[in-house]
């Protein structure tokens, strides 16, 4: 069987999310992907008041608004940078989210343990540790601060994302690269446990 093993990241990255890290984290500055939709709760069934939400909201939109007003006499970002701002925010938002080096971050907000996360706390708190388990949703708010570098920082902001976008670039290799390696020892196991007369009459 081919050894298919990748090293560890030496900043020490975690686990692959599961499926219960999906189900543990609900929308708070937006919709998650299709797939979790029906895990939303409604805000009757959490710890949480519409007005917390508002809160988040509000301040997102203060930003973006901030950021379009300043934007105005600036180099405006240009088609070609798009998938690379779109790579990095996906590589910045799976950091925040999953991986276990930003877990300083999410501590305050987000109670982590063995194949489960749940937000801590109630009211804009706990809101705020919905936002830290949905990658979707943390996303809206790392592309706003990546295009806010990019618009008032040109040189800094084509650099972080292209480091980022380097990154995300990276994990799509190693998951093809171990796609590729389960294939091919699912064939070996296949060609391993043929019966040997099979084999012999096949030839």
């Amino acid at each position: 069987m081919r050894d298919c093993s990748l090293p560890h990241s030496a900043a020490g990255t975690s686990a692959r999310p599961t499926v219960t890290d999906a189900r543990a984290g609900t929308a708070a500055a937006g919709p998650q992907s299709t797939a979790d939709l029906s895990f939303v709760k409604p805000v009757t069934q959490t710890p949480t008041e519409a007005i917390d939400y508002a809160a988040l909201s509000t301040v997102y939109g203060a930003l973006l608004g901030a950021t379009a007003v300043t934007a105005r006499g600036r180099a405006p970002v240009t088609r070609e940078e798009v998938p690379v701002l779109a790579a990095a925010t996906f590589a910045l938002s799976k950091l925040i989210v999953h991986e276990k080096v930003e877990s300083w971050l999410r501590q305050p907000f987000v109670e982590e343990r063995v194949h489960r996360r749940r937000p801590k706390g109630r009211r804009l708190r706990y809101a705020v540790g919905e936002l830290l388990t949905c990658t979707r949703c943390t996303g809206a708010w790392t592309a706003l601060a990546l295009v806010a570098l990019r618009l008032h920082a040109p040189a800094t902001g084509r650099t972080v994302a292209t480091v980022l976008a380097a990154s995300a670039g990276n994990d799509m290799l190693h998951a093809t690269f171990q796609w590729l390696c389960a294939g091919a020892n699912a064939r070996d196991d296949g060609a391993r446990s043929r019966p040997v007369g099979l084999s012999r009459s096949a030839a």
